[in-house]
């Protein structure tokens, strides 16, 4: 059985800034690309919400995933438990990003979900591509979004 696998990445122009994420999905022989860029970000959020988007681009739910990313943050948020805490102590200490962290634990129960950090800007192909379409959707200032909930909390 093929299993499904996932990169992301994240980028921003600035911290924050103009930024964008990129996924390849990968299922057998199948491989889609996606990616969209907004206008005031952070490099972090741009690295969850690529992990998000491609979890909610699923259809077929209480499958094995596994996710490559180059996001310590991410990965290391998920595998070492402190999204747990965060969740139980409701992101008491004033936790970023706690509106992505929320929709990723909602999602992210509908999947086996297994992170594997990879070196960004290295000899991963792969991860190169995200990195390039996480970029060129930051740098595409004719259709960037509105990172609502980041612009509300830093105008």
């Amino acid at each position: 059985m093929a299993e499904l696998i996932i990169y992301t990445d994240g980028a921003s122009r600035g911290n924050p800034g103009p930024g964008g994420y990129g996924v390849v999905m990968m299922f057998g022989q199948h491989i889609k690309e996606f990616s969209a860029g907004f206008r005031k970000t952070t490099n972090n959020r741009m690295e969850l919400l690529a992990v998000i988007i491609a979890l909610e681009s699923l259809t077929k739910k209480q499958i094995p995933v596994k996710i490559f990313t180059d996001s310590k943050y991410v990965v290391d948020s998920v595998e070492k438990k402190w999204l747990n805490g965060w969740l139980r102590t409701n992101f008491s200490g004033g936790k970023k990003n706690k509106d992505l962290w929320i929709r990723y634990a909602a999602i992210a129960k509908e999947f086996t979900v297994k992170f594997h950090w990879v070196k960004g800007h290295a000899d991963n192909p792969y991860n190169n591509r995200c990195d390039l379409l996480a970029t060129s959707a930051a740098d595409d200032k004719a259709n960037l979004g509105i990172d609502r909930v980041y612009e509300a909390e830093n105008p």
